[in-house]
């Protein structure tokens, strides 16, 4: 176990030296973004490969990483064709601003690209607490687990293409999508990514310390709620008419009809 996560962390931190490389080159670091996901999805193959040649593979561990495969490359596919040869992000040229004169590069390598490692690293606990089980779990909570993950999947994936079809199509920016899942909550994606986190903990919750992904789910629910998904992205709306209208009716996170 010891040897399989140190492998991990390896990955991992060439993994986001290579992204900051390339960030820097391109002067462009919200290209994390589109690496984020597919940073799960190198976590989850290299798990399967290091069992395979182990011979150590069990079902759990292969449901765990095959769910987190399909969220993380979905995930990097859709902000990769969203964000291909657009400018950096407003967030990270305000970051740039904020640290002119201040050693741009240092802050950027530690406040972005390893903040986000180390996140990372937090969030993907549901598969080192499958690799670490040595007993059969519960059918049910993998059953469970993988059916709500599902459904997450589909508020994610269904959200995102719903809204980037409104953004193709709207004729003033001031617009906003309340139309499909975006009538029951302000941010179906959002929701959609928590719930499959949490499914992946009600899948190893069973395992012999699935108490500990208990962790993740957490982190990225605090992230999303409260830290750098809703509040950070509602600012930005803040003074829109069409918005304020907008969140009297619907609701925040979980989906449910709109106030009359």
């Amino acid at each position: 176990m010891l040897e399989y996560i140190i492998g991990v962390l390896i990955l991992v931190l060439l993994y986001f030296i290579i992204l900051f490389v390339i960030a820097q080159k391109i002067n462009n670091n919200s290209i994390v973004d589109i690496g984020w996901g597919f940073g799960y999805v190198l976590i989850s193959l290299y798990t399967i490969i290091y069992h395979v040649i182990n011979n150590s593979l069990t079902l759990l561990i292969g449901i765990v990483t095959g769910l987190v495969i399909l969220w993380g490359l979905r995930l990097f596919l859709y902000i990769g064709i969203r964000n291909f040869k657009k400018p950096e992000d407003y967030r990270y040229v305000n970051m740039r601003k904020k640290w002119e004169g201040k050693n741009i590069y240092l802050q950027a390598f530690f406040k972005v690209f390893m903040i986000q490692a180390m996140f990372m690293l937090i969030i993907s606990m549901p598969i080192y607490v499958a690799v670490a089980s040595v007993k059969v779990v519960s059918n049910v909570f993998i059953i469970i687990g993988t059916v709500l993950f599902l459904i997450g999947f589909y508020f994610e994936a269904v959200g995102d293409a719903q809204l980037r079809k409104f953004v193709k199509q709207r004729t003033d920016k001031s617009q906003i999508m309340d139309k499909g899942l975006w009538e029951y909550t302000r941010h179906p994606n959002y929701f959609g990514e928590v719930l499959m986190w949490w499914s992946l903990f009600i899948i190893v919750v069973t395992s012999t310390y699935g108490i500990i992904g208990l962790i993740s789910p957490i982190v990225i629910t605090w992230l999303l709620l409260f830290v750098s998904g809703i509040p950070l992205l509602e600012k930005k709306y803040i003074d829109n008419p069409n918005f304020i209208e907008y969140k009297k009716k619907t609701s925040a996170f979980f989906p449910w009809f709109p106030k009359k």
